[in-house]
């Protein structure tokens, strides 16, 4: 053998073993997340990715005997990404609707949400009646972006104003660069609550479940689904909605009762 070829043989028998190691390490279950979500997924101080979402996808993945890696996804992309089979799922507070179970399955609700209208308190805003012709700031493709479109001409709403998730978007309206902020209500309230600069003036009733989301027809789907049963007759996601939100769970919400998965037209 000649030196070249020693070189050559070392140089795959090494690519080889990275692709193995790689391939050993690699988790059961990605799951797809928008990071940043507060308080559903998001980093702590020492950059561990934690949240209301992310114990519970951790509880069922223990509970299924699988390892779980998190893939921080912008929100638009989830959608792609868990139907094209980048990843096994997705999180980020999603709402179940009968648009997206066109495409995409859900296991059963956890969560009860509606949307919100969030401003600085040195505004003056108190509410979506002084929003006429100011700039509205949603999260893109979110229900809080469809709501806006859907009500722009009933609020005489200016311009809609997209982003990648709520920082970018806190960013924007302390600065004056946005009059107010659409999304979800649980999100906002933990977000503004040590934050007296900022106030939710307004829920925006739309009566909204979130979930976690598969491809269309996974049976993973219907193996967390039955994990999310169990944990709800254990209590457990009761617990984690007191942790995270510091308040009881009522019986008669999604954290609680045990419902059935929800299906398509």
């Amino acid at each position: 053998m000649t030196r070249a070829s020693s070189i050559k043989t070392t140089l795959l028998a090494g690519l080889f073993g990275v692709f193995a190691t790689a391939a050993a390490n690699a988790a059961d279950l990605t799951v797809g997340a928008n990071i940043g979500n507060v308080p559903w997924e998001f980093e702590d101080a020492s950059g561990k990715v934690t949240g209301f979402e992310v114990d519970l996808v951790n509880e069922i993945a223990k509970r299924l005997g699988k390892t779980v890696e998190f893939v921080n996804t912008p929100f638009n992309g989830l959608f792609p990404a868990v139907q094209s089979g980048r990843i096994n799922m997705a999180i980020s507070s999603i709402t179940i609707t009968e648009k997206r179970l066109e495409s995409v399955t859900f296991a059963q609700p956890y969560y009860d949400s509606d949307q919100s209208l969030t401003v600085t308190a040195a505004s003056g805003i108190t509410g979506l009646k002084d929003m006429g012709g100011k700039v509205v700031g949603v999260d893109t493709g979110s229900t809080g972006d469809m709501w806006a479109e859907a009500h722009k001409d009933e609020y005489k709403l200016g311009e809609i104003r997209r982003f990648e998730g709520l920082q970018p978007a806190m960013l924007d309206l302390v600065a004056g660069r946005v009059d107010g902020y659409i999304s979800d209500i649980p999100a906002l309230l933990y977000y503004v609550k040590d934050k007296p600069e900022l106030k939710v003036v307004e829920r925006i009733p739309t009566g909204e479940k979130y979930s976690i989301m598969f491809n269309k027809n996974d049976p993973l789907a219907t193996e967390v689904n039955a994990v999310i049963t169990t944990l709800k007759g254990e209590g457990f996601i009761a617990k984690l909605h007191e942790t995270w939100f510091g308040a009881k769970a009522e019986d008669t919400t999604s954290t609680v009762a045990v419902l059935d998965m929800p299906k398509g037209k």
